[in-house]
């Protein structure tokens, strides 16, 4: 959890600037879009490798790998700005698509890591407070990619904009060194923790619910991807704002969704875990309708914080929901299809927003994205309701 903190800074900076760095380098939006689709889709093909070999080999190895990466990502991209290097940095690093904190493609592997160190009872409290670390983290980082244009003009843009990658260098080297010195459960304990699971409540691992909900999950994932990675470059664009707006906005909004992610530890208890999530999804799908009809920034921005506190304060409660649907033996394969269903069709997103941005259809991806979001809370509360329910049934 404290590498989540050190690696969620640089994500938020680059989460508000990287795409405006592209702008200020001369990229077009469809160029812009196509980098972050391919940044997706390459996560999304390691994300299908990683998840299910950290249950056999174990998480910790491969979130050390995933760090240097990151170290080698954040060196290039401080060296240089020509495009091919910088395109290779930005694909290696997954440079502005956020993730909370988490270690992107390689996020199946923590969350295994998670919940294999931890009682499931006690997944509805302690994954919001993941979540939570990380979004607060997310909410500094973007505070301070308003830097650039706080000292602009004295301090060049383009130099103020690379110098962000200071941030996601020394947030990796925290996060190596935390990892290296942190433990996680060995084989033995491992197998004594799933003959424990196994013997208190039988379980046979089925394909159907996991493949059920991935394609489900297939729906949110298409409907962030044509919204969320170019929001800073949607505020650009509508309102010609730079980080000295965008920046102290999503910092707020990040940190108002930390502050959510916490609160939904309480509406766990009171409304159950499925409640929540469409409680708060339900409320951030209105906020997402609000926000192109806004007619200046900062009504726009207030749409989007409490739009990011309803969506990103329920991640943990979801989380929790879907690791639940398999034993232990299984939780980085469950973490992999719940990852990869959401960042593949993810992947599409950005270069159909581009392609809208580029022909000044500003609003479309927010309204394709509402109505796909509708359909997944609709069958996400089909799906986990009845299960719920079913839990609940008394024996006849």
């Amino acid at each position: 959890m404290a590498a989540r903190a050190a690696r969620s800074v640089g994500q938020g900076a680059l989460v508000v600037d990287f795409a405006l760095y592209l702008h200020a380098l001369h990229w077009t939006a469809v160029a812009i879009g196509a980098l972050y689709s391919a940044s997706l889709l390459l996560g999304g093909l390691a994300t299908l490798l990683v998840g299910p070999a950290s249950d056999r080999y174990g998480a910790r190895r491969f979130l050390l790998g995933y760090e240097g990466t990151q170290v080698l990502a954040a060196v290039l991209a401080l060296l240089s700005s020509n495009p091919a290097i910088l395109s290779i940095a930005a694909l290696l690093g997954a440079f502005g698509r956020g993730a909370n904190g988490g270690a992107g493609p390689f996020a199946p592997a923590e969350q295994a890591w998670l919940s294999r160190s931890l009682a499931q009872e006690i997944w509805g409290r302690v994954l919001p407070i993941n979540t939570a670390i990380g979004l607060a983290g997310m909410g500094l980082g973007a505070a301070l990619a308003a830097l650039p244009g706080q000292f602009a003009p004295a301090f060049p843009e383009l130099l103020g904009y690379r110098s962000l990658f200071a941030l996601v260098l020394l947030g990796a080297l925290a996060s190596l060194w935390l990892l290296y010195r942190a433990r996680e459960p060995g084989p033995r304990a491992a197998s004594a923790a799933v003959a424990e699971e196994t013997a208190s409540a039988p379980t046979s691992f089925r394909w159907r619910p996991l493949l059920s909900f991935g394609a489900i999950n297939s729906l949110n994932g298409l409907g962030i991807g044509l919204i969320g990675p170019l929001m800073a470059y949607w505020m650009h664009l509508r309102f010609h704002a730079g980080p000295a707006l965008i920046g102290p906005g999503m910092a707020i909004a990040f940190l108002v969704a930390a502050a959510s992610s916490l609160f939904s530890i309480r509406l766990n208890r009171r409304f159950g875990m499925v409640g929540t999530v469409v409680r708060l999804r339900l409320v951030g799908l209105l906020m997402l309708l609000m926000i192109p009809l806004a007619p200046n920034f900062w009504l726009a921005m207030l749409a989007y914080i409490l739009r990011s506190a309803m969506n990103q304060g329920s991640i943990g409660s979801r989380q929790a929901l879907f690791l639940g649907i398999v034993d232990q033996r299984h939780r980085g394969l469950a973490a992999t299809i719940n990852s990869l269903s959401i960042q593949a069709p993810r992947a599409i997103g950005p270069v159909i927003a581009g392609l809208f941005f580029a022909a000044g259809l500003l609003s479309w991806p927010f309204y394709l994205g509402a109505g796909l979001q509708a359909l997944y809370l609709l069958f996400f509360h089909r799906f986990f309701g009845n299960a719920e329910a079913a839990r609940k049934k008394p024996d006849a």
